[in-house]
Parts: structure tokens; C-alpha cells; sequence
């Protein structure tokens, strides 16, 4: 947990939810979200401060048990690209390399722990997923089963963590970046990504887009609710910047002539994160194979994610930032 240096005065969102009797945002604490409709038998709201997308009420199972089932033998295997590509991620945090030792929260398939043990890094990893962290201790890594704050890691132990993907799914993710910074020595860097919840997809599609599927993401954050949160809990030298998008996913909907849910979710049902989660990461995987095949694609692709940045329109919110001394 954090050692109180950082973030000071702080209350929890846990701790405000149950003080106001019910959930405020987790970007900024402000209260009186608008109501933005329901999905998966879960009502949303919009922070009207820093535009956050949240479920007004968290689950009522435990966070772990939404993830039993979600890895399988099809997504613990991810294509060669996808390596290569996180071997050019790990090769920029050289410069913050003093003990060589990495975490990835989160660890899933143990795609980053390969690139960080491929280029020298003593790597370890936590995940709720049984399956996944068996998956990873099989393949040699030291890989925690459980939430990190359980893990109860020393302070200052490691270079660099990584939380790819994350954020959007932990029910207090102050709480989790609080005790990231703890476990971050003094200038360590913290690199993650979630969905932006301000992006070009978000904007178009509404609650009909795939990554808005609770229980699985309780929240998407907007770019400055990420970069306000970082400062709260201890962090600087805050850098996001937005990046990707799925046109796959926004021409079925001009397909459909309108961003609805599906039937199941419109129906309030619970929509099944097995289903939403891995339709959205196959059909990304898809495209971004095909834009790395041959050098004009590569460009293209590198317009794009230009373009998508300098517009703050980009799918995902891609976060550098350091433990303050």
C-alpha cells in the first residue's frame, strides 16, 4: 500500500463510494455523473467534469471470478508481429534500467515478460487469472496469482511496471496506481495503456462500442482524467498520448446504420467479456498484421497513428510517467 509520501489527503474511491452511499467518478471524485444509458445489466454514467465513462455501481461478485474462464488456449498465443513489436516497447525503458528488474501487472500471456526477459530484464509478473499465471510460471516466470497490493512487493523494488491494459478493469484504480508508485523506485517509470473513453471510437459508436463492456471494463477514462489521477497518486513527468483505431468495427456499424448495443445487452443481460473482449483484440490483431506486412502499409499506419494523436481521437491512451522522488 502507499507509504503516504504521495497522493496525501487522498480518499479512496472504495472509501468515498461507501462514505456517499454511492460511486463517484474514479477519474476526478466529482459526484452527479449523467446518466449515459445501461449495458450488460449495468447502468453507466458520464463524469460531466472530466468525461470518465463509469458503471454507477461496481459488481457484486469479486474481481477475480469475472475472470475465471477468460484465458484459453486461443488468446494465451499471440501473433509474431505482436513480439516484435513489444521488443521495440521494452528497448525504451533501457534508460531506466539500475536493479533490471520489471513488473508486468497483469500479466495475461506473458507477452511482455518474454520481451523483458529477451532483453536482459529480471521480469516478474502478477495475474488473477489461474490459468494465465500457470501459463507463465510453466514458461519459467515468477508470476504472483492475485492482485497486486497482495503481492506486497518491497518499495522502491522495481525499474519499470507495466500495466497494459489494465486500468479499466480494477474497481479502485487509484488504489492500484498508488501502490504501483510505491513498488517504483525514485524515478522509475510506469508504462500502461487503456481505452480512451474521449476516442474517435468512443465518440462514434457510443455504448454500442465493443470496449464498452462491463463487468469486465468498469471505466474508460478520458486523457485528462488519466493525467490528473497520475498526479494525485505520485507520478510525473506525465506523458499520454492517443493512438489506433478498429475501422473493422466502425464500418459493421455504419453497416448497421446506428451504434445500438446488442440484442443481449440492450436487453440487460450481462455481455460476455469472453465474447466483446476477444471479437475486439482478434479483429485488431487482424488489421495490425496486415499494416505490418510490407513498408507502404507500415507508413500508412504511422500517418494514421499521427494523425489520430495529434486529434486526441486515438482508440487507446498510451501512458508514460515516473515515481517523483
Amino acid at each position: 500500500m502507499s507509504d503516504g509520501k504521495d497522493g496525501e489527503g487522498l480518499m479512496s474511491a472504495a472509501v468515498r463510494e461507501s462514505v456517499e452511499g454511492r460511486r463517484l467518478c474514479p477519474g476526478c471524485g466529482s459526484g452527479g455523473g449523467a446518466p449515459r444509458g445501461r449495458k450488460g445489466g449495468f447502468e453507466l454514467l458520464g463524469c460531466r467534469a472530466c468525461r470518465t465513462l463509469y458503471v454507477a455501481a461496481l459488481p457484486v461478485t469479486e474481481a477475480a471470478e469475472n475472470y475465471e474462464g477468460y484465458y484459453d488456449e486461443g488468446n494465451l498465443a499471440v501473433p509474431e508481429f505482436i513480439d516484435r513489436r513489444l521488443d521495440e516497447i521494452v528497448a525504451g525503458f533501457e534508460p531506466y534500467r539500475r536493479t533490471g528488474r520489471l513488473l508486468d501487472v497483469g500479466c495475461g500471456a506473458g507477452t511482455f515478460l518474454r520481451a523483458a526477459a529477451r532483453a536482459g530484464w529480471e521480469a516478474v509478473g502478477v495475474e488473477v487469472s489461474a490459468t494465465a499465471a500457470e501459463h507463465n510460471r510453466a514458461a519459467g516466470f515468477e508470476v504472483f496469482n492475485g492482485f497486486l497490493e497482495e503481492a506486497r512487493y518491497p518499495e522502491g523494488h522495481f525499474d519499470v511496471v507495466v500495466a497494459s491494459e489494465v486500468l479499466e478493469h480494477v474497481p479502485d484504480p487509484g488504489e492500484m496506481l498508488r501502490e504501483i508508485q510505491r513498488v517504483l523506485r525514485s524515478g522509475g517509470l510506469l508504462w500502461a495503456t487503456t481505452p480512451n473513453g474521449r476516442g474517435l471510437s468512443a465518440r462514434a459508436l457510443g455504448l454500442g462500442w465493443s470496449a464498452v463492456c462491463p463487468p469486465e471494463h468498469l471505466h474508460l477514462f478520458s486523457r485528462l482524467a488519466v493525467e490528473s489521477l497520475l498526479s494525485e497518486t505520485g507520478f510525473g513527468r506525465v506523458r499520454v498520448i492517443t493512438e489506433g483505431a478498429n475501422p473493422v468495427e466502425l464500418l459493421r456499424a455504419l453497416r448497421r446504420r446506428g451504434p445500438a448495443p446488442p440484442a443481449h445487452a440492450a436487453h440487460g443481460e450481462q455481455t460476455p467479456h469472453s465474447v466483446a473482449g476477444k471479437e475486439r483484440v482478434q479483429t485488431g490483431y487482424e488489421l495490425n498484421a496486415f499494416l505490418s506486412e510490407s513498408g507502404p502499409r507500415r507508413l500508412v499506419k504511422d500517418a494514421v497513428n499521427g494523425l489520430l494523436r495529434l486529434s486526441r481521437l486515438g482508440d487507446s491512451l498510451k501512458i508514460r510517467a515516473e515515481r517523483r522522488g
